[in-house]
């Protein structure tokens, strides 16, 4: 990778959080940030915690609709889901998972997977925690989404090819 030093990188790194006005130590549910809905592939709503000072993994609060499932995605980082509110279910390749509040979902990289709301009048709440910063500033964070398909439309359209 050009331009890129490990050392330089790791130098950086410290176990100090230099929070400032625009890093702040705490941000409100008020202060989060929504995606626009459009610029993402994602049908469920998401709001990230981005003014946290975060260097490697990034928060999210991620709401499905009921009745609604979030997009068959795949990507480079790890995520964990920490189920706030709502009982459903994961495809995550080839396995199906259940859930409800106060479980912790966890999607490995480059997997296909997609998550349901099973519940006709509520919503899921999720907090949603992955690494794609730190992907992101080793210049290898990747995402791919295929919609509202299944996984076997997912592969069809995308192949196993990570590039």
């Amino acid at each position: 990778m050009s331009g890129f030093d490990m050392g330089t990188f790791l130098a950086g790194l410290t176990d100090t959080v230099t929070p400032g006005r625009g890093r702040p130590l705490v941000v409100h549910a008020a202060d989060m940030q929504p995606l626009p809905i459009g610029e993402v592939h994602n049908p469920s709503a998401l709001s990230v915690a981005g003014d946290l000072p975060t260097a490697t993994f990034e928060l999210f609060r991620q709401t499905i609709p009921p009745g609604g499932s979030s997009d068959m995605q795949r990507h480079h980082h790890e995520t964990v889901h920490m189920v706030l509110a709502g009982d459903g279910r994961s495809e995550i390749e080839d396995d199906e998972v259940t859930w409800t509040t106060g479980s912790l979902v966890y999607t490995p990289p480059w997997t296909w997977h997609r998550h349901w709301n099973d519940s006709a009048d509520q919503p899921v709440e999720f907090l949603t925690i992955e690494n794609s910063r730190l992907l992101g500033l080793l210049g290898v964070n990747r995402r791919q989404s295929a919609g509202l398909v299944d996984i076997a439309e997912a592969r069809a359209r995308f192949g196993g090819d990570p590039t």
